[in-house]
């Protein structure tokens, strides 16, 4: 996309940063904290008549409260196939069956596995900061092709630098406290 002023590129990289900010939010859902959330499992892909299908396409996830999960499926058929999926899928869950119904009991977490999620967690922040920097290196480079084709000026296109490396340190700041919050969560559990 050729961006031809610099309202529009400021405009498109605020979107992409405000993107990686949103991702590392929805990665850290994901993660087991020790409290139940339906999000925790939405990585969980189900078998179903032949199809590999995500588990809220074939059962309504709720939590009844702060350690279980309860799964619906809609399906009897498939009740078997849903519990074997969230046993499969690597979220150290034990989910048991009862009728048309799967429980799943969220344990507590132990200070080793609560150390690993701390360190997942970090992991995760890393590479939203990465995109986050990749974002802000395409922005210079646009800024420095705006310059070089007389479309700003050099005084214009440092001032558009500060702007933009401003606008990177406030995100990554954002993506900073996600983090703290995130990791003061798991140690509380």
């Amino acid at each position: 996309m050729a961006i031809n002023n610099y309202a529009d590129l400021k405009k498109d990289l605020k979107r992409r940063m405000d993107s990686a900010v949103d991702v590392l939010k929805k990665e850290f859902q994901g993660l087991r904290t020790g409290r139940a959330s339906t999000a925790l499992l939405d990585p969980v892909m189900v078998e179903s008549y032949g199809s590999i299908v995500p588990l809220n396409q074939v059962a309504n996830v709720s939590v009844p409260e702060a350690r279980m999960i309860t799964v619906q499926v809609w399906d009897r058929g498939q009740v078997k196939s849903v519990e074997k999926a969230i046993r499969d899928a690597g979220l150290g869950l034990n989910p048991a069956a009862d009728g048309q119904t799967v429980r799943v009991p969220i344990p507590p977490l132990n200070e080793e596995r609560r150390k690993e999620l701390q360190k997942v967690a970090g992991k995760y922040a890393e590479q939203a900061r990465i995109s986050v920097r990749n974002v802000r290196r395409d922005g210079m480079d646009a800024l420095k092709k705006m310059e070089k084709d007389g479309l700003i000026s050099q005084d214009e296109q440092r001032g558009h630098e500060k702007d933009i490396q401003a606008f990177t340190d406030e995100t990554i700041k954002h993506l900073d406290d996600a983090l703290a919050q995130k990791e003061k969560e798991i140690i509380q559990v």
